[in-house]
């Protein structure tokens, strides 16, 4: 039985280099309504200010949002593969790939769920206020 990992996560794992990188580079992303508190460790936070004084384009919470995109990506790859019985597909070599029934099927199952929930949440924000736009345009 020959284990495969296959990082077929939803998008590519980026690395913290590349997120420097990206930094100097580009905006960031849109993100969701949802907001999250937290109370961060004394060095962490003092590390956060030195980003956000070395990168000033970038607010706090930014560096944040992008700091755990790139760790939630880094734990995903990084979870373990686990052989399940059934043959999915063969490699190059004719090699039996089997199924992975260790977390990150399942991981990444709850995250599009979650997602779909989300980007409903939002389209639903988006149409609530659209009559009231019309309205206003009358």
């Amino acid at each position: 039985m020959r284990a495969r990992r296959d990082h077929n996560i939803e998008s590519n794992p980026v690395s913290f280099k590349e997120l420097l990188e990206s930094w100097h580079e580009t905006a960031a992303a849109p993100r969701t309504a949802s907001t999250f508190a937290v109370r961060l460790p004394l060095d962490e936070a003092a590390q956060l200010a030195a980003l956000a004084e070395m990168f000033p384009g970038r607010a706090p919470e930014q560096l944040i949002t992008e700091l755990l995109g790139t760790a939630l990506k880094e734990l995903a790859a990084a979870m373990p593969y686990v052989a399940g019985k059934r043959v999915i597909s063969t490699d190059e070599q004719g090699d039996p790939i089997y199924e992975d029934v260790g977390p990150t099927p399942r991981f990444m199952a709850l995250t599009r769920t979650h997602r779909r929930s989300l980007e409903a949440g939002r389209k639903g924000a988006r149409t609530a206020k659209q009559p009231a736009r019309r309205r206003r345009g009358r």
